[in-house]
């Protein structure tokens, strides 16, 4: 947390996981006394206010005022937690509403006029709550991304798998990486690695072109010379009858 606010607020000692606060409003002439998880973001707390206030997430400013009502600052980083701010039981966060609604319009419901609008039409919207959480990665979108990421994950590692499944240990094979020449060796692991995600071909190559020794970061996949090891994906190898190649660096 923070030691000092813009205001110049101290705070000691340890943080209590929740803090209570007064919710206050430019739409409104009411206070409201809400408790908040301090390890929510700025973005899902200005969620969680719209059932407070009325007023869109995405047209909210939120200033921080201390229980003695003096002005400490804002908070104005979307991605911060409520907790990073000097924020203190009996502090007020004041909400001040840009998207154009008059003082007291939300007060008495009876005089809102009932406005309904198609899914396609509010889904074009950018000032809508739907906006606001697909481009904050919140709620649902957060994890309708995170499952979409974790299938293409799950595509990949299955793809990789079958690519291996062909490549035998003992092979001869050819590497063919982008950006670097052709290079003949023999085929000595093929799996999974711990020092990276997905299937590793493990190739001990004809000549020290490689990179290791078949150890990784302190574990031994297999067995050869210093600069004779690498690891490669399994797109780029190719088994077959490939001799060895007199690359001349005996020469060298």
């Amino acid at each position: 947390m923070r030691g000092r606010g813009r205001g110049e607020m101290e705070v000691t000692g340890l943080s209590a996981p929740t803090v209570t606060v007064f919710i206050s409003s430019s739409l409104n002439s009411f206070r409201s006394e809400k408790r908040y998880s301090r390890s929510l973001t700025i973005a899902e707390f200005k969620c969680k206010l719209e059932l407070v206030v009325g007023s869109p997430a995405s047209c909210m400013e939120l200033e921080l005022y201390g229980a003695d009502d003096k002005f400490y600052s804002k908070l104005d980083q979307e991605d911060a937690l409520l907790g990073s701010y000097p924020v203190d039981d009996g502090c007020r966060i004041h909400v001040i509403d840009h998207s154009g609604a008059r003082l007291g319009e939300y007060e008495d419901v009876s005089k809102v006029e009932k406005y309904q609008i198609s899914q396609e039409a509010y889904d074009q919207r950018q000032d809508s709550v739907r906006s606001f959480l697909k481009r904050s990665k919140l709620g649902r979108y957060n994890e309708e991304e995170r499952a979409q990421q974790e299938a293409e994950a799950s595509q990949r590692l299955n793809e990789e798998k079958t690519q291996a499944s062909a490549i035998p240990v003992g092979s001869r094979c050819e590497v063919r990486a982008p950006g670097q020449p052709p290079r003949r060796g023999t085929v000595m692991y093929v799996g999974l690695t711990d020092f990276k995600p997905g299937y590793w071909i493990g190739v001990r190559y004809d000549e020290p072109l490689g990179k290791n020794d078949g150890s990784v970061n302190g574990k031994r996949y297999f067995e050869c010379q210093a600069k004779y090891g690498a690891f490669v994906k399994p797109s780029v190898v190719t088994v077959g009858d490939f001799p060895e190649e007199d690359y001349g660096l005996d020469e060298m």
